[in-house]
């Protein structure tokens, strides 16, 4: 299902619809420091960055705990396409409702929450930009110390308006049945150059990347202001994939949040022929038995 709503919201029109009341506004923001050496994961939530300071009548998504599933073995995992609509549900985040997501990073969280609403059937925007975008642009702020917790214990969510999109991810196994020739697909990593290398600290368990990978940096798809550069320079960064073969296009990074951002760049041009691998580097590296390639200065 192709939504002909742009994945993109600027600072312009969300003020002039801060009264829309169909409108939902959701900061996205995770805590996540660069790594200082090998295997140093350090992750939490970003409500303390909502506390600090956020748009008006936004709350706070928890990517961390509340729309992850925390038994997996790796980090911001997806949860059962049923379950994660019924999770939405209970954040009165409907087919009602258009959910429009920011963050402080850039985007990069708010592009994982678009994805994963779009895996079940939600057309959501993302505030190009994000809060600096935002606050650069003179709007209002607000502070706040707690909010209130909208998730609740209620089950009988109705889900005939949910239409999940289970092709939109992968797994591990087709990963590996990719790398192994038994599957159509193409490959991408969208972390930086010097970590798809090897070259530099990976908060992950071994550096390096998945066998046969593409790179595509994620943030050689925005501007210096953070916000996605024109459609006409997309299609430039992104002509070294639109030319591969075969497809999909199967998206990953350290944890599926990078690469939602290669997912939304290639979205607002048009391709469609995608899906994440959600578990990434962060999954994969942690099994030993599978393979990872360096490519040293």
């Amino acid at each position: 299902m192709v939504s002909s709503v742009s994945p993109l919201i600027s600072v312009a029109e969300l003020f002039q619809r801060m009264d829309d009341p169909a409108l939902a506004i959701f900061d996205t923001s995770v805590a996540l420091p660069s790594p200082r050496f090998d295997g140093d994961y350090r992750v939490e939530s970003g409500l303390a960055q909502w506390s600090e300071g956020h748009i008006p009548t936004a709350h706070h998504l928890d990517l961390t705990h509340d729309l992850a599933d925390t038994s997996a073995s790796f980090s911001f995992a997806l949860p059962p396409l049923e379950e994660l609509a019924t999770r939405f549900a209970l954040l009165g985040i409907t087919q009602q409702v258009t959910p429009v997501l920011y963050d402080k990073s850039d985007g990069f969280w708010a592009a994982r929450v678009w994805w994963m609403l779009r895996s079940v059937g939600i057309t959501a925007r993302i505030l190009d930009g994000g809060y600096s975008a935002w606050c650069n642009a003179g709007k209002p702020v607000e502070k706040s110390t707690s909010q209130v917790n909208r998730l609740s214990k209620q089950t009988s969510i109705p889900h005939s308006t949910f239409i999940t999109q289970p092709d939109l991810w992968c797994d591990r196994e087709q990963v590996i049945r990719i790398v192994n020739g038994d599957a159509e697909g193409t490959l991408v990593c969208g972390l930086s150059q010097s970590v798809f290398n090897g070259t530099a600290p990976t908060r992950y368990s071994r550096r390096g990347h998945i066998p046969g990978s593409l790179n595509l940096p994620a943030r050689a798809l925005l501007d210096n202001n953070g916000c996605y550069r024109p459609v006409s320079e997309l299609q430039d960064v992104l002509q070294p994939l639109l030319t591969r073969t075969p497809r999909p296009l199967v998206l990953y990074c350290g944890g599926g949040i990078s690469a939602a951002v290669l997912a939304v760049a290639l979205t607002l041009i048009g391709q469609t022929a995608l899906c994440i691998y959600d578990g990434s580097l962060q999954e994969w590296s942690a099994d030993p038995t599978l393979p990872l390639m360096t490519n040293p200065c």
